[in-house]
């Protein structure tokens, strides 16, 4: 069946489906895009940092700011660009810096939900109204004559909205479900190497401490 016949098919339900479906593939992309950039290269960056940071804090803050498209990078920038913060001002400053990046990381999830959710429903009202199509069309004196033809196209009607509503939920949720792992794995991430620069920079406020009592 040609897709125009399709689409057609499938009654008045099927050009938001196609809408829907059409604004999915694109969100999906622009996500396939986000993720793949920071799962390429987030882990090895903030692990080079951290590695740097211990001797040279100021050649690392250099190196996060040459990746500050990366969300983590914005977070410990937000707390590292502070002057001279005591520990818990540092930390305060992560985690007000990650609630801040939270919206970026969780961006498009309320629409693919809205997808998930109204996708079944259009098809469920497609073959309601192709249903009522084939029963308004339907003759029991007429049986295989001239109103046939109504009583199939509104069959062909309820089949093809259900299953296009069907499948546009069913591929959003996949990807959707795909992003929200992204999205639970990033903030383990976020905790795990937050709480490594957290103890370094305890370290580091301590030895200055040290220093400017011992100098005094």
């Amino acid at each position: 069946m040609p897709i125009i016949s399709f689409f057609q098919a499938g009654g008045i339900v099927a050009w938001p489906l196609l809408l829907f479906s059409l604004a999915a593939v694109a969100l999906i992309v622009e996500r396939l895009f986000f993720w793949f950039r920071v799962t390429r290269r987030q882990r090895r960056v903030v692990r080079d940092f951290l590695k740097v940071y211990r001797e040279k804090p100021d050649a690392a803050i250099n190196y996060l700011q040459q990746n500050a498209d990366l969300p983590i990078a914005k977070i410990f920038l937000e707390a590292l660009e502070l002057d001279n913060p005591n520990p818990e001002e540092f930390r305060l400053a992560l985690e007000s810096a990650a609630q801040a990046e939270l919206p970026t990381l969780k961006r498009f999830n309320t629409v693919f939900d809205t997808i998930v959710g109204i996708s079944p429903l259009l098809g469920l009202l497609g073959t309601i109204l192709g249903l009522i199509t084939a029963f308004s069309s339907l003759n029991i004196g007429d049986v295989g004559g001239s109103r046939t033809t109504g009583v199939t196209g509104g069959i062909s009607e309820a089949l093809v909205s259900t299953v296009m509503g069907l499948v546009v939920a069913i591929f959003t949720l996949f990807f959707s479900n795909i992003f929200r792992s992204f999205y639970q794995r990033q903030l383990a991430l976020i905790q795990e190497y937050g709480g490594q620069l957290e103890l370094l920079y305890r370290r580091q406020y301590e030895q200055r401490r040290e220093v400017y009592a011992a100098s005094r």
